[in-house]
């Protein structure tokens, strides 16, 4: 059985292990420079996978979720720096998504 997790419990287990260093979170304008990187980490390995422009040989092997979790990991460090519960911040966006867009898309026929 695979051990599903909350996301409290992301946002709780990223903030135990920043919590054991002196340093803590980084500063709000590190942090979005971090979330860049690996932004543009996933954009390469997604490039490689679905673009034109394939991996080199030389380069090292690298995968989208490894890529996708890295960035995980910083919007989880920018949320609990910043104290937002990303549940809440989830539930915001899915309502304005059903209530604004709700007649945006072709539903799929049953």
């Amino acid at each position: 059985m695979i051990n599903e997790k909350t996301i409290q419990t992301l946002q709780k287990e990223v903030d135990d292990y920043i919590g054991q260093y002196k340093e803590g979170y980084f500063p709000p304008f590190e942090m979005l420079a971090r979330m860049t990187e690996e932004l543009g980490e996933l954009a390469r390995e997604v490039q490689h996978v679905h673009g034109m422009k394939k991996k080199k040989s030389t380069e090292a092997t690298k995968n989208m979720e490894e890529e996708l979790g890295d960035l995980l990991f910083v919007l989880i460090c920018f949320a609990n720096a910043e104290k937002i519960d990303m549940q809440q911040a989830h539930d915001r966006v899915m309502d304005k998504f059903n209530s604004r867009d709700k007649n945006r898309w072709t539903l799929k026929e049953e």
